[in-house]
């Protein structure tokens, strides 16, 4: 791999996860050397992302269960990788099908036995405050998952929920197990950027930022205007989760792209990447996700999908002609042009 020609690190993925659900179509995809998929605008419009080791820069997974790439790890071996792996302990009613913390705990530890503690990053996000998700709970969530984690991770990223229609709705949907209809009749959340809690903001941040140091972590934010350095004197950074330095510590070389990602929020201080996932397709039942509009939706899209396809879901347009077919199923050239990640459709402009 010549470093004076990095320019391609692929995400995989902000938009569903792909570790935990089409583990076997990944690995597929890298053994053809390439993926396809459709502009979510536009379906006559095909993209082609190369996968060979000569192509790609580096990977960047997020995943909420690795599990399935464990035993295949070898095969990531000609390559860069680190993971965003979240693990937050979210009551049922809020995140349906995750894994059990104590099993993802597990399968963290483990990973980082194999790859290294600096390959494996913990997210605590995104931080939902709520009448069940007290601060107080946040707080025995978050020392609880960290001390157990200790000496497994080199950084814990934190982000806060963010309210678009969606997430809304399907927040709005959310019912009380019948255990907890005594004391509480109905599910509330709220934004904790509000000025209302600003106080509640600063106490929990505060103290995760303890707790992190006494388990060896650092931590930062992900995609987060609010400065908590000047705002409260607390020594919390912006992060950026596709991070050219840390693939530089990990690689031992320099020169990974270090151009921002304008195709995300102003605030995200992510590297430019191409993202290889789809939305509505992540069967997690996560209340609160940005990239799942309706769950009943991603898991029959889940249904539809096909491990041997070039696609994560769908095929060709049927306005493609078989010239235009063979053309993005050529096998892999060494090196190619790539598309630019501003080209890419961000996760965020499918909210409003």
């Amino acid at each position: 791999m010549n470093l004076n020609e990095l320019d391609m690190i692929v995400s995989v993925s902000r938009k569903t996860d792909i570790p935990a659900f089409y583990a076997d179509w990944f690995f597929n995809r890298l053994e053809a050397g390439f993926v396809l998929y459709k502009n979510p605008f536009n379906a006559n419009q095909v993209h082609r992302v190369e996968l060979t080791p000569e192509n790609v820069d580096a990977f960047v997974f997020w995943t909420r269960n690795p599990q399935p790439f464990i035993s295949r790890l070898d095969l990531l071996e000609p390559y860069i990788y680190y993971f965003q792996y979240t693990i937050t302990g979210y009551p049922r009613y809020l995140e349906k099908s995750t894994p059990n913390p104590y099993k993802a705990i597990e399968t963290f530890k483990n990973l980082s036995r194999i790859i290294g503690r600096e390959r494996v990053i913990w997210r605590y996000d995104p931080i939902l405050l709520s009448n069940t998700l007290t601060i107080q709970e946040h707080k025995r969530l978050f020392s609880k998952i960290a001390d157990l984690l200790n000496g497994y991770t080199d950084k814990v990223v934190i982000s806060f929920a963010d309210f678009y229609k969606k997430t809304e709705r399907n927040l709005k949907s959310v019912q009380i197990p019948i255990k907890l209809e005594n004391t509480i009749s109905k599910f509330e959340f709220f934004n904790i950027l509000d000025k209302e809690f600003e106080d509640n903001l600063k106490e929990l941040v505060l103290f995760m930022k303890n707790v992190a140091k006494e388990n060896g972590m650092t931590i930062e934010t992900c995609s987060e205007e609010i400065d908590l350095k000047i705002r409260y004197g607390i020594e919390i950074t912006h992060g950026k989760c596709i991070d050219n330095e840390l693939l530089e510590k990990i690689a031992h070389k320099k020169g990974f792209p270090s151009k921002k990602d304008k195709g995300q929020r102003q605030a995200c201080g992510c590297v430019e990447s191409r993202d290889i996932g789809i939305y509505d397709t992540c069967v997690h039942g996560c209340q609160y996700c940005y990239a799942t509009t309706q769950h009943d939706k991603a898991t029959e899209n889940k249904k539809k999908h096909n491990p041997e396809s070039p696609f994560l879901l769908g095929d060709f347009p049927t306005s493609f002609t078989d010239e235009q077919r063979a053309e993005k199923l050529k096998p892999p050239s060494l090196k190619t042009s790539k598309l630019s990640a501003n080209e890419q459709p961000s996760l965020f402009d499918l909210f409003d």
